[in-house]
């Protein structure tokens, strides 16, 4: 069965809700995926265990878009089961400038011809292709401070933006 994008978004779970959350670790969420093109997504197989795959992200008109290749296993398993977490290219793991970033929540795939319109405008993905438009359920950014501290920055919709530094 697949699941269509809602006439109206979800409010506090799409990104322009997080940018006006907790807008400058929404910046540097951004920035991270920006750092390289293809990230890592994962989602959950038929019998439940992960799958992980690359991945291109856009952040467009204030969403988080997946765009994949027709029927391909990622996108399969997205429609069966919409639950997905994303992390941000690493890169050589010499420079982690900005942190690990992590982001989790749930897809709906846009049938909508004039979103898919728009979006082909914008990206010029090779057709066809199933795009997805994400909802937050969790933004995670782990990075060092000082040298001195581990930093856990957590953002989950409707709560406050939650720090926490270790030794």
């Amino acid at each position: 069965m697949t699941r269509t994008t809602p006439t109206s978004g979800t409010p506090g779970t799409g990104w322009a809700a997080f940018v006006a959350a907790a807008p400058d670790l929404a910046r540097t969420v951004e920035n991270r995926f920006a750092a390289h093109r293809h990230h890592v997504l994962a989602t959950l197989r038929r019998d439940g265990s992960p799958r992980t795959s690359g991945l291109e992200v856009r952040f467009l008109d204030g969403g988080l878009w997946l765009g994949m290749m027709p029927d391909s296993v990622k996108a399969l398993d997205l429609l069966r089961d919409p639950r997905f977490a994303l992390q941000a290219n690493p890169g050589d793991g010499t420079d982690m400038g900005g942190g690990d970033v992590r982001i989790a929540g749930r897809t709906y795939e846009v049938v909508d011809t004039a979103v898919k319109g728009a979006y082909v405008e914008e990206v010029e993905p090779p057709e066809p292709f199933h795009l997805f438009r994400t909802e937050l359920t969790e933004v995670v950014r782990t990075h060092v401070e000082d040298d001195t501290y581990l930093v856990v920055e957590i953002w989950r919709p409707g709560e406050p933006l939650r720090t926490v530094r270790r030794r």
